[in-house]
């Protein structure tokens, strides 16, 4: 893994759960971290690239904005893992995908505009596939705000 700076580590820390709303909202961020919005940009951009970060970006409530999300699973042969995983990973309503030690090995997320996408994912996958998708709707939210701390 890359090396991270100071600046680096100070970046990760403060654009955890505190980004702010605004206009010119990474400008604000560079401002109280001490550098130029340009560098931090770069800095963002290079840890993406690098994997360091895998993910940046909202984490929106779909269902508040009138969409849906489930969480599904497929029993894939194992000969079979690499084409189906690609055949899922097509689909843009597909938000994650993971790899589980387990008889329903490939996990992921589906995320649709509209609840009823949700079962037009399904059936996509069921047909692309052959393979039944078993989808795990929510039946309770829990907010928990996980904020890790880079450390040296």
């Amino acid at each position: 893994m890359p090396e991270l700076d100071a600046i680096d580590r100070a970046i990760i820390d403060t654009l955890q759960g505190d980004f702010p709303l605004s206009e010119r909202p990474y400008a604000e961020v560079a401002q109280r971290l001490g550098v130029v919005e340009a560098d931090l940009l770069a800095r963002l951009k290079r840890m993406l690239d690098d994997k360091v970060l895998t993910r940046f970006g909202p984490m929106f409530q779909i269902e508040r904005m009138g969409g849906a999300f489930v969480l599904a699973a497929l029993a894939v042969p194992e000969e079979r893992y690499e084409t189906v995983a690609a055949q899922v990973n097509a689909l843009p309503q597909v938000a994650h995908n993971y790899r589980r030690e387990h008889l329903l090995n490939m996990w992921f997320v589906l995320a649709t505009e509209k609840p009823e996408g949700i079962a037009e994912a399904i059936a996509q996958i069921e047909a692309d596939t052959g393979l039944p998708v078993h989808a795990f709707p929510k039946e309770k939210e829990y907010f928990v705000q996980m904020q890790l701390e880079t450390r040296v």
